[in-house]
């Protein structure tokens, strides 16, 4: 905002007196924290909520396709469901779209051995260089 004022010597001779007004950045500034507060807690719950076997020993995964196996045997991609007989086509895009070409099979604790060896199986099909089994750390 540009304000006008008359100098000391009187007449007419005007100065400008520049000053920045910092509270909408501000303003700005709190509401885009607001807005990726939300969002991000909105994306670490992606897909079904499986209750994941113990292991003692566990390391972290970051990045990869998150393949998910509920209770009820439904699969899902990235937290989008997939049925069975096109789970190779939808682990082929989804491998293809990441940067990590790594599968992390999240099953329940009641999915069988047998399903989970097809599913891991289907990965490797599916161009997966890695494929990791997601756990609970067990407590000490």
């Amino acid at each position: 905002m540009a304000l006008g004022r008359l100098s000391e010597g009187g007449e007419g001779d005007e100065s400008i007196v520049a000053e920045i007004n910092i509270t909408p950045l501000t303003d700005i500034f709190l509401v885009l924290l607001i807005i990726f507060m939300i969002t991000s807690s909105a994306m670490v719950e992606s897909g079904p909520k499986v209750n994941l076997p113990q292991a003692g020993v566990t390391s972290t995964e970051t990045k990869g396709v998150v393949v998910t196996v509920d209770p009820q045997q439904n699969v899902y991609v990235d937290g989008r469901a997939v049925p069975r007989d096109q789970l190779v086509e939808g682990l082929r895009e989804a491998v293809a779209a990441s940067d990590v070409k790594r599968v992390v099979l999240q099953g329940d604790r009641d999915v069988i051995l047998g399903d989970v060896v097809n599913i891991l199986d289907q990965a490797r099909s599916a161009g997966a260089e890695e494929v990791a089994i997601a756990a609970t750390r067990k407590a000490p």
